[in-house]
C-alpha cells in the first residue's frame, strides 16, 4: 500500500493516514483469525470509527459480549459517587478494590468500617487485605460454613449488606436514565471519557443540591417554630 501511494504521488492527510493504518490493522487481524481458525486476537478492533473500543465478554444471556467503556463506581456513606477506574479494555474488577479503599483513606483520613462489594471482589487477596486493616468485606465467606448458628447470623449479615449495596446499582441506573450515561453519542476516546465523567459529576451535584434543600427546609422549620413560640409568649405576656 505504501509503494502504491508513493508511485502515484498520493499524499494522505493525517486523518486519512490514521484511517488507513486502522484498516490495515483490521485486515491483518481478520487474516490472522482466519488462518489460525480462531475468533479472538489481542487488541481486536471492533469499530473503524471507534478503534479504541474492545469487545468485553460479560456472559449475560441477553448480550454475552458488550462494547464500550467499563468503569468501577464507588459510593460513600454520603451518597457521593466516584469513578475508581475507567477503561475500554476488559479487566478484572477485583484488582480495583485496594486502590479504591486507599483513595477513601486519602479523602477521609481513615479506612471505612465496611465495604459492600459484589461477589467477584471477594477473593482471598482482597479478604486478607481488608482483614488486616480491620475492614469488614461484604459477601459470603470462602470455604465451608462452621455451624448452623454462624450460618444464620452470616446469612442475615449478607442479606443486609446486599440490601445496602443496591445503592450502587441504583446510582448506575440513575446515571443512565437521568444523566445521559446511557445516551453517549461521542466518537473520540477522550470526549467519551469526559462525557462519562460529566455524567457522574452532574449526579453528584444533584445529590448536593438535594442535601442542601433538605438542610434549608430543616432550618426553615426551626425558624417557623421559634417564631410561633415567640408569638405565643407575646400573647401570654400581653
Amino acid at each position: 500500500m505504501e509503494k502504491l501511494l508513493e508511485n502515484n504521488n498520493v499524499i494522505l492527510s493525517a486523518s486519512d493516514a490514521e484511517l488507513l493504518d486502522i484498516l490495515i490493522t483490521v485486515y491483518e487481524q481478520q487474516q490472522y483469525m482466519f488462518e489460525s481458525n480462531t475468533h479472538s486476537v489481542e487488541n481486536r478492533i471492533a469499530s473503524i470509527s471507534q478503534q479504541y473500543i474492545r469487545p468485553i465478554v460479560r456472559g449475560k444471556a441477553k448480550s454475552p459480549v458488550e462494547f464500550g467503556a467499563k468503569l468501577d463506581l464507588s459510593v460513600d456513606e454520603t451518597g457521593m459517587c466516584r469513578i475508581e477506574k475507567l477503561s475500554f479494555d476488559a479487566y478484572n474488577e477485583s484488582g480495583v478494590l485496594k486502590s479504591a479503599i486507599e483513595n477513601y483513606k486519602q479523602r477521609t483520613g481513615h479506612y471505612p468500617e465496611r465495604v459492600l462489594v459484589d461477589q467477584i471482589y471477594c477473593n482471598r487477596d482482597n479478604i486478607t487485605f481488608c482483614s488486616e486493616l480491620g475492614i469488614r468485606l461484604s459477601g459470603k465467606r470462602l470455604g465451608r460454613p462452621k455451624n448452623d448458628t454462624d450460618t444464620k447470623s452470616e446469612r442475615k449479615t449478607v442479606y443486609q449488606d446486599n440490601t445496602d449495596r443496591i445503592e450502587v446499582e441504583r446510582k448506575l441506573g440513575l446515571a443512565k436514565r437521568k444523566f445521559s450515561l446511557g445516551l453517549l453519542l461521542t466518537k473520540r476516546e477522550d470526549t467519551t471519557k469526559v462525557s462519562i465523567t460529566l455524567s457522574v459529576i452532574a449526579m453528584n451535584i444533584d445529590r448536593l443540591a438535594a442535601m442542601l434543600l433538605r438542610l434549608f427546609k430543616f432550618s426553615l422549620s426551626f425558624f417557623i417554630f421559634d417564631n410561633r413560640k415567640l408569638k405565643v409568649l407575646e400573647d401570654v405576656a400581653y
